[in-house]
């Protein structure tokens, strides 16, 4: 039999006893904010993972920890779906460990994307200049935790008076299953995509890592 359990960290430090505490684990996801941070205890990492710089899949093997990175594998099959027409512009929304996966698949399937951030960072775009940069169809792809429950009033502040039915917007928060960013893009006319599809790919394809 399998049993699949939520480990809540305060801190990434804890994870060191979380698997002293668990002997018999074979494998584990992780999920923000540690993405990046979990590195550091792991002996390798598959070619994917090193490449995006972020991991979300570790199997346990032989005493031995592998990174994996599965939300990539999740994000490309559920936005392949989701997409009617190729974007001119994306916008990538947030500058976390899934932000990473998701550029890296961006720039796979060669489309053009811009990085926001609310803070100034180097290679990242303010919120407030997004409006100088759409084009005649734009997706706007929100990677960080706002308008997650419980703070289901919160959205990324883009300038949705500007959007029209030509848009998509993709949020990777999957709880609400529609976000107060999905329901305003909705409401404009834009097509609205959640990320539970993405969650169950991801999910589906660490279950096959630590089979193998």
């Amino acid at each position: 039999t399998c049993s699949y359990e939520l480990f809540a960290l305060k801190t990434i430090d804890e994870f060191p006893a979380l698997l002293k505490s668990n002997p018999d684990l074979t494998g584990i996801n992780v999920t923000i904010p540690y993405k990046e941070s979990v590195i550091q205890f792991l002996d390798e990492m598959d070619e994917v993972a090193v490449k995006i710089g972020a991991v979300n899949c570790i199997r346990f093997q032989n005493g031995k920890l592998k990174g994996y990175n599965t939300d990539a594998y999740g994000f490309e099959n559920s936005l392949s779906q989701f997409l009617t027409l190729t974007p001119k512009q994306v916008f990538v929304l947030g500058t976390g460990g899934s932000s990473k996966a998701v550029c890296f698949v961006l720039k796979k399937m060669k489309l053009p994307f811009l990085k926001v951030s609310r803070e100034i960072k180097a290679d990242y775009i303010s919120y407030e200049s997004i409006s100088s940069k759409l084009k005649s169809s734009n997706l706007f792809i929100n990677t960080a935790p706002v308008g997650m429950f419980p703070n289901v009033n919160d959205a990324p502040k883009i300038p949705y008076e500007k959007l029209s039915e030509h848009d998509f917007l993709f949020d990777l928060v999957y709880n609400p299953s529609e976000t107060l960013f999905l329901k305003t893009g909705r409401e404009i006319g834009c097509r609205t995509k959640n990320g539970l599809e993405m969650l169950a790919l991801q999910a589906e394809k660490s279950w096959e890592i630590w089979n193998l």
